[in-house]
């Protein structure tokens, strides 16, 4: 009989706890839980949807897909009051819109296919449908053969060389591009206008759009179309027009935003097409109607729209299947704490203070499990705290009541020593930095919001730059007083406003896709995840978003929702802990790793 070793050519490797590096599907020994175990990738059950770089030009209506999630271009639409048309065109390079070579002429509901660098854009309105076809090289518009059929609105796809534009304007023609010119082939079962179409010239899939008598709303037809002619399948959840969608196959297909009843002035509803059927997914972020996007249904770039007015507003599908990060159980605190300070990182944390009274305890993390050690000075809840380890730690700030506090204690180890006090006295703001380079901003000063900003340098406080928003409750990250990242809060109402510092002056970015207070972050700058608080249900969160340094996306829940919680550690390496409702000792452990492991008997 043949054993582990001759079948796999090696034999199961031994290690006192998980197996640090092991590989996705490797199975291993755990010598001091004694059972075998084994990694596989962790992966996301849903798709969401997180906001990016705005477009340079808000818009409406405009041209789409052309191009891919990393890289992609925007046309036409509306950009004001009528007459309110624009030539203007945007080169997405997975981070940001850089504004490229105009149309030649400027119009709105374009259809559109191929590639940044080979695409091709047709039909639209100027002051009425116009048959106009322009492709694009990369750099620049060319004008070629017209439709045969003036339109605007229609379902699109396939290649420069091989495009297919259905319905329009309410018209079923359909006609297809064979690089010079146009043909008129069967037509679809319905006319309509304001859809989108998925797929190549032989294989694709129209869905969605408007006819009129009849859905005045917005229609969730979906015909396919085999290459020959279109065959009606099964509808949509819910019918929409003037929506984003993404230039996919025949068979896998993302529709989002639009107008559909009774959200006629925008809905953030997603649907997924395999094929067969629709299915509803997590909604944008932003609802909003007259969307444009390009991408896959795995992948996949969402992109203006309105109302009130012409949008910017651009946002990114991940799609259910991705890596990401998950969270674990750790050791339960000896005590269990809310409103508590902590520091340092997954295997080495510190928490102190905390709790409604105020206590002065602290505890220490080794990455298994909590030891009571050596009390703060002061007893106080809401504190912040920065340090790199469970041996080099400040705690500062906090509450006793009635009053603010602007204490400062450093901790060595064993013990903590007063060192020089805060400029300005304050509670529940958010912290970044170690012991010698430590930031300390926002909070409640008094009766009032703060937006102070304090640097500690080893020695001593430094007033620099406010906040651009004043609020409490706020949370921050960041690994030096001269890189940190403000976000959340309360200012009064539940923020999501988003604020880098770069040692001089804070600047704000890209917002939280759900606005929070009472929760906390770790990580950098350009790193972080953000977990916990409260929303504006009000309810306690579960909900994890982590920061790319560009832009917030919605990862793995914690087990527990919660709030008035601490965290320490980076955005690949993080603990989750204590918190309330009620006041816990749980402990999370955060991992940014691709794999999980799992006992083999699981």
């Amino acid at each position: 009989m043949s054993n582990y070793n001759e079948i796999h050519g090696t034999t199961v490797r031994n290690s006192a706890g998980n197996l640090s590096g092991a590989k996705t599907g490797e199975l291993f020994y755990d010598s001091t839980a004694r059972d075998f175990k084994y990694s596989y990738p962790t992966v996301t059950t849903a798709g969401a949807w997180r906001t990016q770089a705005s477009l340079n030009t808000p818009r409406y209506n405009a041209g789409d897909q052309i191009g891919t999630a990393s890289s992609g271009l925007a046309f036409g639409g509306y950009t004001g009051p009528p007459p309110g048309l624009t030539a203007n065109a945007e080169h997405w390079d997975g981070t940001s819109w850089t504004e490229v070579n105009n149309l030649n002429t400027a119009r709105n509901g374009l259809g559109g296919a191929g590639t940044y660098a080979a695409g091709i854009g047709y039909g639209g309105y100027v002051s009425g449908e116009v048959a106009l076809t322009e492709t694009w090289d990369g750099s620049s518009w060319t004008e070629v053969g017209d439709l045969n059929t003036a339109r605007y609105g229609v379902g699109a796809g396939g290649t420069q060389t091989a495009a297919i534009c259905s319905g329009g304007n309410q018209v079923a023609n359909t006609e297809t591009w064979n690089g010079s010119a146009w043909t008129e082939v069967n037509d679809m079962n319905r006319g309509k206008r304001n859809q989108k179409g998925s797929g190549t010239s032989t294989a694709n899939v129209c869905f969605g759009g408007y006819f009129n008598p009849g859905a005045t709303f917005g229609t969730g037809e979906t015909e396919l179309w085999n290459g020959t002619s279109w065959t009606e399948v099964n509808d949509m959840n819910g019918g929409k027009y003037t929506h984003g969608g993404s230039n996919d196959t025949s068979t896998s297909a993302l529709a989002f935003g639009g107008s559909t009843p009774p959200n006629v002035d925008g809905t953030a509803i997603t649907e997924l097409w395999n094929g067969t059927s629709w299915a509803e997914q997590n909604d944008l972020n932003t609802a909003r109607y007259g969307m444009a996007g390009f991408g896959t249904a795995a992948s996949c770039i969402g992109f203006g729209g309105a109302p009130p007015n012409y949008l910017p507003t651009t946002e990114e599908w991940i799609g259910a299947g991705a890596d990401i990060g998950a969270w674990s159980s750790g050791g339960d605190l000896n005590t269990a704490k809310e409103y508590h300070g902590s520091a340092g990182t997954q295997t080495s944390g510190l928490v102190f203070g905390g709790n409604d009274p105020q206590i002065a305890g602290a505890e220490s993390y080794d990455g298994t499990s909590w030891t009571e050690v050596a009390d703060l000075n002061t007893a106080r809840w809401m504190p912040r705290g920065a340090g790199a380890s469970n041996t080099s730690a400040l705690c500062f700030g906090g509450r006793v009541p009635p009053n603010d506090q602007d204490l400062t204690e450093s901790w060595n180890g064993s013990s903590w020593t007063e060192v020089n006090d805060l400029n300005t006295a304050r509670s529940q703001a958010a912290s970044a930095g170690i012991i010698t380079s430590a930031l300390y901003f926002g909070g409640q000063a008094g009766s009032g919001f703060s937006a102070v900003n304090e640097s500690f340098n080893g020695t001593s406080w430094t007033e620099l730059a406010d906040l651009n928003a004043a609020r409490r409750y706020v949370a921050g990250s960041g690994a030096s007083n001269t890189a940190a990242l403000a976000f959340g809060g309360q200012k009064p109402g539940i923020a999501n406003e988003t604020e880098v510092w770069n040692g001089t002056a804070w600047t704000e970015v890209n917002n939280l896709n759900t606005a929070r207070q009472d929760f906390d972050g770790v990580g950098t700058s350009t790193a972080t995840i953000a977990f916990g608080g409260l929303v504006p249900s009000p309810a306690v969160s579960d909900l994890t978003e982590d920061w790319n340094g560009a832009s917030w996306s919605e990862v793995a829940d914690l087990s527990t929702a919660r709030r008035s919680l601490a965290g320490a550690g980076t955005a690949t390496a993080g603990l989750c802990v204590g918190g309330t409702p009620p006041t816990s000792a749980a402990t999370e452990e955060w991992s940014g790793s691709s794999t999980t492991t799992k006992v083999l008997t699981d």
